[in-house]
């Protein structure tokens, strides 16, 4: 019948459009799903006598139970219950049981939801979709196990059948048991405790790293989204979506046409063939292929290729625009109704990867365009696996604000949530996502830590055949994504033959073959070892010459450094007791710090503060290391892209985010406040960028974008400390695409101001109509390597006016008059107009800002109104400017 409709269509040449609208708007049984994340209830499973099948009835009272978090873990509910301390605060998390030591039942649970669904009518199907349970289960319905064996994996959906199931007059109780991991590792203060955590298919850091504390219970759990999903006769499963972009491309102009592949696997559970049309529309075209599902069946069905005319492409963040289509695939049976349909976002672009001779490491290209990868690592949003749509936004959103294009998911976690994926495909950060393993737990280095000798871990995990059955389904989760750029096997080490051999020589080719496969994190097939060592590194804090001029590894998957919030964020998790700041002792080179930074995992600033003027305490402390912060990230940044093409052709940073109150590696806390890391990597990574190296004073300007800017002005100034200007050069600059250009050396001017106490060195490009349209501002140790000229630095005469640009924007202007002193290192925070607490999250356009003597910086602010209704009040404090609040300007 499907057949005959678009038969008439054709034959009377009415556009295929028409046809799609016209069956759209006919009576139709769509697909509908919805979550199951309220009204859940759970008991400890020692505390339950009932069976499963008993248990699911929906006449057991259940009155004594206590309300459950799903999504989410024991201890999350535990937490919104009042039942634990915050772990994320002080010491807590120490005080709270652990799995090693209370056994596995303590944290073994039932987990019960009652909900409503109208038994299904001709042929229609409902389904209970589990996209994650941690780490056994058996499930049960109105009295019925689902699950003919107990179901193992962190990582594994789950998808059952109910339609047969569902209680006639539509109440239905769901009930859960949740083992936690078969080995729980002994977290005795190694790299993922002693190691055995790794012994299952799940998360690695549990067990505790050099940068986090043991989660107690091992994120045991109903950790991700329950869904009812509810489908004519066919469903359709695990579609397919592989985008072909042949030729470099460039993001502007008219576009040769892209070629657009779907397939799909579709499933009849009924007893009776389902004929009907499989069929996609995008960009207001629809391809379709007639399909006959025999009785309880599945099969693959691959539509023909489309060419998609002048597609609009998708582009790593910095080298061009995020298009995304909407590609909407449906299943049409008999009376033209939708039996299941998916709706897909696509960003159609082509991943390619080839080796670099000269750097003798490999390059990734989108769109036969070459990227320099500037990215950071990611652990996980949150270790309790509160994961939302709008933190995963706020997050990968301040990625993009440090003119960031790539994100590694690291192995010692999870293969990310699809709305992860999803904040990338919208901000444009490309993703380099592991597999779960990594050198620490799985063998790779002698570890007295451990359990197990090498051999044995070299194994890990026990179940091989659940480890390929889950990766397998989680390529087939996120394969669609235009983000997703890089599989990778595994942190710092392949995963066991077998495993690797299976997935580069099968599941890959079979499931995913359009993205490259590295077999772990620093392989030789990615970064040739040309220097020895472990092929990442260095880590911790660095003099700024390290970065610029000291060769690294020429695709280097870890590199970092140091990363601690201001005063306002310490007051969040470290009691007032415990607010102690550390101290640095030059002749042992060690730090002496609070037993609670220990616990939060301090990583020491060494005497790099120090230089900035004794601190008087830890306000004054957090506040300096932020220039440190600032000053570190930028030059790792501008370091490296000082040499790309020629030693590197990318670089990670180790990391750009923490899951817990860490006191270390992040541009942003926990609670979402950014710190001066994440302005400046803003600055050190913007696109088109100018710099100079401190230690050879070279001037040069590095073009990472994919366009020629000419006719441009580069001008270097000097600035006293009293605020007096000197123009050192100027001179009419061009640049090619992807490429950094050197021009001159300031190396004398530099050494003079530091002979002279210290001072500013200002570098600016300017566009033809004077306008800036890069400007960098560093500031000079005298010749001691003391920043004293910064101690002796005039108040700040920096006048600052607000307006709210529009709801959720302000506009801050700042501007300093003519012969006064720098206004240096401003910080700026929207504040709650009545408690004075910071908004979070707040995106600012740029921060941590100086301003020159007679010139005006305008910076904006993006905040959601709905979550703060009243207008909020700007905070503004800088190195030579005390704390202001100022009103916001309504109009």
């Amino acid at each position: 019948m499907i057949a005959a409709f678009f038969n008439m269509f054709s034959k009377t040449r009415l556009p295929i459009a028409l046809a799609f609208s016209i069956l759209l708007i006919s009576k139709a049984s769509a697909q509908t799903q919805y979550e199951l994340n309220s009204g859940w209830l759970c008991n400890k499973a020692s505390m339950v006598n009932a069976a499963g099948e008993q248990l699911s009835g929906s006449n057991l009272p259940l009155s004594s139970w206590q309300h459950a978090t799903v999504p989410g873990t024991v201890l999350t509910t535990q937490l919104d219950n009042g039942q634990v301390p915050d772990p994320f605060i002080g010491m807590n998390n120490k005080h709270i049981p652990d799995i090693y030591s209370t056994g596995r039942d303590y944290y073994t649970y039932w987990f019960v939801k009652d909900f409503k669904e109208a038994s299904p009518q001709n042929n229609n199907q409902v389904y209970l979709n589990l996209r994650g349970v941690n780490y056994s289960c058996n499930v049960f319905l109105n009295g019925h196990k689902l699950n003919v064996k107990l179901h193992s994996g962190m990582f594994l959906r789950q998808c059952y059948n109910i339609t047969k199931w569902i209680a006639r007059n539509g109440n239905n109780r769901l009930a859960i048991i949740v083992y936690p991991t078969d080995v729980v590792g002994n977290p005795n203060g190694g790299q993922g405790g002693d190691g055995a955590i790794a012994r299952n298919v799940g998360i690695q850091y549990t067990a505790g790293w050099d940068w986090i504390q043991p989660v107690p219970d091992r994120n045991t759990g109903i950790w991700d989204k329950v869904t009812i999903e509810k489908t004519g006769a066919v469903k359709i499963n695990d579609p397919h979506v592989v985008t072909l972009v042949p030729g470099a491309r460039q993001p502007e102009g008219q576009q040769q046409p892209a070629i657009i592949q779907v397939s799909a696997l579709l499933e009849n559970p009924t007893s009776l063939p389902v004929p009907g049309v499989l069929q996609y529309e995008m960009d207001g075209k629809i391809i379709s292929t007639n399909v006959t599902l025999k009785h309880k069946s599945s099969q693959q069905v691959q539509l023909r290729d489309y060419n998609l005319k002048n597609p609009k492409l998708w582009w790593p963040n910095g080298y061009g625009p995020q298009n995304l289509y909407t590609l909407h695939l449906q299943f049409i049976t008999s009376g033209n109704k939708v039996s299941d349909r998916k709706n897909i976002e696509v960003g159609v672009r082509q991943l390619t990867t080839e080796w670099n001779a000269r750097t003798e490491s490999r390059q990734l290209n989108v769109n036969g365009q070459k990227i320099f990868i500037k990215g950071g690592n990611w652990i996980v949003s949150d270790e309790l696996l509160r994961f939302s749509d709008k933190r995963y936004d706020a997050e990968i959103h301040f990625h993009r604000d440090m003119n960031l294009n790539l994100i590694r998911v690291w192995g010692g976690a999870l293969i990310e949530r699809p709305e992860f994926y999803a904040a990338c495909d919208k901000y444009g950060l490309l993703v380099f996502q592991d597999m779960w393993g990594s050198g620490d737990c799985n063998g790779r280095w002698q570890d007295p830590m451990k359990l197990d000798d090498q051999w044995t871990r070299r194994k890990y995990p026990d179940d091989h055949e659940l480890y390929l059955k889950s990766i397998a389904d989680q390529v087939k989760m996120i394969r669609n994504y235009p983000s997703l750029a890089i599989w990778c096997g595994g942190n710092e080490i392949t995963p066991p033959e077998d495993i690797l051999t299976a997935l580069r020589d099968t599941i890959m080719p079979e499931l995913d073959n359009s993205r490259w496969f590295v077999e772990y994190s620093n392989s030789e097939n990615m970064s040739r070892n040309v220097l020895g060592g472990n092929g990442d590194g260095p880590y911790g804090i660095q003099p700024l010459s390290v970065f610029w001029d000291q060769r690294t590894f020429p695709f280097n998957s870890e590199v970092g450094s140091v990363g601690v919030n201001d005063y306002e964020s310490f007051k969040r998790f470290i009691t007032a007791d415990d607010r102690s700041m550390p101290e640095y002792d030059e002749t042992t080179r060690k730090n002496k710090v609070d037993s609670v930074w220990e616990y939060h995992k301090y990583i020491g600033y060494d005497g790099f503060i120090d230089k900035y003027g004794k601190p008087k305490n830890l306000a004054d402390f957090a506040a300096k290391a932020q220039l440190v912060n600032y000053d570190q990230y930028r030059a790792l940044m501008e370091g490296f892209s000082s040499h790309m093409w020629d030693w590197y052709t990318g670089v990670i940073i180790w990391k750009t985010q923490n899951p817990w109150t860490a006191l270390r590696g992040q541009m942003y806390d926990y609670y979402l406040d950014p710190n001066a890391c994440l302005y400046g990597l803003h600055n050190g990574s913007e696109p088109l960028h100018v710099m100079c190296n401190p230690t050879d004073g070279m001037v040069m300007v590095t073009n990472n974008t994919f366009k020629a800017h000419t006719n441009m002005m580069l001008v270097v100034k000097s600035y006293s400390i009293g605020g007096k200007e000197d123009l050192i050069s100027q001179v009419f600059c061009d640049v090619t695409p992807t490429i950094v250009k050197r021009y001159f050396s300031i190396k004398e001017h530099m050494d003079k101001l530091s002979k002279d106490g210290g001072g500013f060195i200002d570098a600016e490009l300017l566009d033809s109509n004077k306008n800036i349209i890069s400007q960098n501002i560093y500031w000079l140790a005298d010749d001691k390597g003391e920043y004293s000229g910064l101690q002796k630095l005039p108040p700040s005469q920096i006048q600052v006016s607000t307006k709210l640009s529009s709801p959720g924007k302000v506009t801050v202007t700042l501007t300093n008059p003519a012969n006064a002193p720098v206004a240096f290192f401003n910080r700026l925070s929207l504040v709650d107009a009545q408690t004075g607490k910071r908004l979070l999250p707040v995106f600012y356009s740029d921060n941590y800002v100086s301003v020159l003597p007679g010139t005006q910086k305008t910076i904006v602010i993006d905040y959601e109104t709905g979550q703060y209704p009243t207008l909020p009040m700007l905070s503004i404090n800088g190195w030579n400017l005390k704390e202001q609040r100022l009103s916001i300007a309504s109009k």
